[in-house]
C-alpha cells in the first residue's frame, strides 16, 4: 500500500515537473517526463492527452493522434479526448473518420461549439452540405456572435448556389469583425458568382490588404477581372498567386482558361491539365495502365474517358476517329446518358459508361487532353462536321410529327443544368426569346429538358408566345439525345444558350446560333462571331454584362432576313453520289490554301456536304447558297 502511495507520489511530481517543463516550452524534457510516467502508468488516461497536445503543438500530427486515441479508449466518457482525435484526423483531410469522433464528443456533450463547428467543416469537406449547415446553425444559437461560424455556414450555403444567403452570412461575419480577411474574399467569391464583379473586386483588394499573402485572395480577383475582360490585370493576379503558392491548381487552371480564351493554346493545353489536381473537379479515373503519348498505337487499345459536362464530351468526341488512324482499337467511356448519341461517332470500337469497369485496355487519355496529346494549335483543330448523327428512322417519325408545322422552325433551348456553378450566367429564360416568337413565318420548337421546362404553359413565367413543346415525350423511349438529335435534322436553325444541345446541333452540322455572356466561355475565344469547333456555328455575344435583350434583338433582326431569303420548306434537289463525293473533295483541298477569312465559310459548306452524304440532313438534300 505505502509503495503505490509512494509511485502515486513520485508521478505526481513527475507530472508537475513535465508540465512546468511544457509550459516553458522544453518540449524533450516535458516528453521525457510524461513518457516515464507512462512506462509505469500505461492507463494514465490524462497523461496520454497532454503528451498528445504536446506533439500536436510540435506538428508531429501522426504521434499526436495515437495518443490522443488511447486517452479516448482509456476515458470513453471524456468528450475532449473525442475531439482531439477528431481534430487530429481533419488536419489529415480525413474527414469521415474526423465525423465520426465529432460525432461521439458531442453524443457526450451536445452543446461543444468547436465540436459542431469542426463537424460542419468535416462534413462539407464530403459535400454533405444539408447536414452541414444544420451544425452551423446548431453552433450559432449556442454562440451567435461568432464571425467563423456565420463565414463558414456562408461557404455552405454558397456550395448549395444559394448566393444571396452566402452574401448575408458573410456580411454579419464582416459586422462582427471588419477587418476578417477570409470573409472579405469569400463575400467577393459570391459577388463573383451573383454577377456583380465590380463588388467582387472591392471585397477582394480589401482581403489582400488585411494578408497580403493570401494566394486564394489574388486567385479571386485574377477571375473578377476576367469577368470584366481586364485580362492583363488578371494574368498579374494569377502570377502573383503563384508566387505565393507554386503548387496552387485552382490559379494555374484558371490562368489555363484565360490563355485558351485569348487562343494561346500553345500555353492553354499544358497548363489545363492542372485541373486534376483541383478539388473542384471531378477526380481522375485511378486507371494504371499509361498515359498514351500520342505515338503510333500499333495495334494497342486505347480507352478515351469523358469529363466535366455533357457539353464537353460531345465536343471532344470529335477526337476518336483522329486517335483510330494511329492504328489501335478505340474504346469511349462517357457519361451513361451519352452513350447512346456517342454511339453515332465513326471509328468507335467499344462504349462503356463512366462509373462501370471497361475492358482491358493498353493506354489511356482523357478526351479534354487530347488536343494537348496531338498538338492542339487552332489551325488543326478537328472541325470536320458532323461526326454525330441521329437515327435514320427516327429522323423519318419526327419528320412527320413535324410536317403540319408551316413557316420556319426554330429549336431552342435557354436553361443549361443547374448544377453548373456558372449557370446562372450562362442561362436566360424563355421570355428573353420572345423577340424571335415575333419574326414573321417562324415556329418555335422547344428543346428544352428538365429545369426550365416549366416555363411552357406554366402560371409563372408562362411564355407569351407560342411555343411548341412534346412535354415528357422528348427523349423518354429512344433514349438520351436521340429524339432530340433528331427533331434538330428536321429543323432550319437552333437557336440555344451554350449549352449540350449546342455542342450536338454543331456536331451534327445542323445551323446553330449560340448566346453567349459576355465574359464567354474558353471555348469560344474572344469577339468572333463564328467557331473555330464547328463551322455551322455562330455566336451573338452580350456587349454589356447582364444585357440578354440585345442579343436576343440582334438575333431576331438576323432571323427576320434569313426567313425573308429562305423558302417556306426546302427546295430539294436531285445530287447524285459521285458528285457529291467531287463536292466534298475540291472544298477540301480549296481550305488547304484558302484565306483565313474564307476558311470558316468553307468549312461550313463542307459540312453540310458531309450531313448529306451521311443522310443526316434528310429534309434537305442540297440547298443552294
Amino acid at each position: 500500500m505505502q509503495a503505490a502511495e509512494d509511485r502515486q507520489r513520485t508521478n505526481g511530481d513527475r507530472f508537475d515537473s513535465a508540465w512546468q517543463h511544457h509550459q516553458a516550452g522544453r518540449f524533450d524534457r516535458a516528453e521525457e517526463g510524461y513518457r516515464q510516467i507512462l512506462q509505469g502508468e500505461p492507463r494514465n488516461g490524462r497523461v496520454w492527452f497532454v503528451l498528445g497536445n504536446l506533439l500536436q503543438a510540435q506538428q508531429r500530427t501522426d504521434e499526436a493522434l495515437s495518443c490522443f486515441r488511447q486517452a479516448a479508449e482509456l476515458e470513453p466518457r471524456e468528450p475532449e479526448g473525442h475531439f482531439h482525435v477528431a481534430n487530429a484526423l481533419l488536419q489529415q483531410e480525413q474527414w469521415a473518420e474526423a465525423e465520426a469522433a465529432y460525432r461521439k464528443c458531442l453524443a457526450l456533450k451536445p452543446d461543444h461549439v468547436e465540436a459542431l463547428v469542426n463537424l460542419g467543416f468535416a462534413l462539407g469537406e464530403q459535400q454533405k452540405l444539408d447536414e452541414a449547415e444544420v451544425c452551423y446553425r446548431q453552433a450559432l444559437g449556442i454562440k451567435p456572435e461568432v464571425p467563423e461560424i456565420h463565414q463558414n455556414l456562408g461557404n455552405v450555403l454558397r456550395d448549395r448556389g444559394q448566393l444571396d444567403e452566402a452574401v448575408t452570412c458573410y456580411q454579419r461575419a464582416l459586422e462582427l469583425r471588419p477587418d476578417y480577411s477570409k470573409a472579405h474574399v469569400n463575400l467577393g467569391v459570391a459577388f463573383i458568382g451573383r454577377g456583380e464583379p465590380e463588388a467582387a473586386i472591392k471585397h477582394l483588394k480589401r482581403g489582400v490588404e488585411l494578408q497580403s499573402d493570401f494566394a486564394e485572395a489574388f486567385n479571386s480577383l485574377g477571375a473578377a477581372v476576367s469577368v470584366l475582360r481586364r485580362f492583363d490585370e488578371a494574368h498579374g493576379y494569377y502570377a502573383r498567386a503563384l508566387e505565393l503558392k507554386p503548387d496552387y491548381a485552382d490559379a494555374h487552371w484558371n490562368r489555363s482558361l484565360l490563355w485558351l480564351l485569348q487562343g494561346d493554346f500553345a500555353r492553354g493545353w499544358p497548363a489545363y491539365e492542372w485541373r486534376w489536381r483541383c478539388p473542384r473537379t471531378l477526380p481522375k479515373p485511378s486507371y494504371t495502365e499509361p498515359v498514351w503519348d500520342g505515338s503510333s498505337l500499333a495495334g494497342r487499345t486505347i480507352l478515351l474517358f469523358g469529363e466535366q459536362g455533357l457539353g464537353d464530351t460531345l465536343q471532344f468526341v470529335r477526337y476518336a476517329p483522329i486517335v483510330k488512324a494511329y492504328g489501335g482499337r478505340v474504346i469511349v467511356q462517357c457519361q451513361r446518358s451519352l452513350l447512346p448519341i456517342v454511339a453515332s461517332c465513326p471509328d468507335i470500337d467499344q462504349l462503356v459508361a463512366l462509373g462501370e469497369p471497361p475492358p482491358n485496355f493498353d493506354v489511356q487519355a482523357a478526351l479534354m487532353s487530347l488536343p494537348l496529346l496531338l498538338g492542339g494549335g487552332a489551325h488543326s483543330i478537328p472541325a470536320a462536321v458532323p461526326y454525330l448523327a441521329a437515327k435514320a428512322e427516327l429522323v423519318e417519325h419526327w419528320r412527320r410529327q413535324l410536317a403540319p408545322l408551316a413557316g420556319f422552325r426554330v429549336g431552342i433551348v435557354w436553361q443549361g443544368n443547374s448544377r453548373y456553378p456558372w449557370d446562372r450566367h450562362r442561362s436566360t429564360k424563355l421570355a428573353d426569346f420572345e423577340p424571335l416568337a415575333r419574326v414573321p413565318g417562324v415556329q418555335l420548337v422547344s428543346l428544352q429538358k428538365g429545369p426550365g421546362s416549366e416555363q411552357i404553359g406554366g402560371a409563372e413565367g408562362k411564355a407569351a408566345f407560342d411555343v411548341v413543346s412534346f412535354g415528357g415525350l422528348l427523349d423518354e423511349q429512344a433514349g438520351p439525345f436521340m429524339d432530340t438529335a433528331a427533331i434538330i435534322a428536321n429543323l432550319d436553325l437552333v437557336v440555344t444558350v451554350d449549352t449540350a444541345v449546342g455542342h450536338l446541333a454543331g456536331a451534327m452540322a445542323a445551323p446553330v446560333w449560340t448566346a453567349l455572356n459576355y465574359s464567354g466561355d474558353w471555348r469560344w475565344l474572344l469577339d468572333r462571331d463564328d467557331s473555330i469547333w464547328y463551322p455551322t456555328v455562330r455566336l451573338f455575344r452580350q456587349r454589356r454584362p447582364g444585357d440578354w435583350a440585345d442579343v436576343f434583338q440582334r438575333m431576331a433582326d438576323e432571323l427576320q432576313e434569313l426567313v425573308r431569303g429562305s423558302p417556306r420548306r426546302p427546295i430539294l434537289i436531285e445530287i447524285d453520289r459521285q458528285e457529291l463525293t467531287e463536292r466534298i473533295e475540291k472544298r477540301i483541298g480549296e481550305l488547304a490554301t484558302a484565306e483565313p477569312q474564307r476558311i470558316h465559310r468553307l468549312r461550313a459548306e463542307l459540312a453540310r456536304l458531309r450531313a448529306v452524304s451521311l443522310g443526316t440532313d434528310t429534309d434537305r438534300s442540297d440547298r443552294g447558297e
